[in-house]
């Protein structure tokens, strides 16, 4: 697979390994199998502010931290924590990477 994340369904699932296998074989290119994984596996879960909040105090880090780590402005994970904006694109996807890994995982 060449992403992480859980199939939707177990048929999905045997979909995206046979995608997988003519992926690796050379039978299909990158950008097909990149349409395979938006097709057959679930999405990121979108974060509440109390869960970026608690997820920044379990990592036991600053705002400032964790926007460096993210590449974004301490404005918008202050944002993000009062509820006035939500996390997408790749900030979303690095914030899921955090809570599964550990912050390691990105540095």
């Amino acid at each position: 697979m060449t992403a992480k994340t859980k199939p939707k369904s177990r048929i999905m699932e045997a979909v995206h390994e046979g995608a997988s296998d003519l992926y690796r074989l050379g039978f299909i290119d990158k950008r097909r199998m990149q349409e395979f994984d938006a097709l057959c596996l679930e999405p990121v879960p979108a974060y509440t502010s109390a869960q970026i909040r608690k997820l920044r105090a379990s990592l036991n880090i600053s705002q400032p931290v964790l926007a460096a780590v993210l590449n974004t402005s301490v404005s918008t994970v202050r944002q993000w924590e009062q509820g006035e904006k939500k996390p997408s694109g790749p900030s979303l996807k690095l914030l899921n990477l955090i809570d599964r890994k550990g912050i390691e995982a990105v540095l």
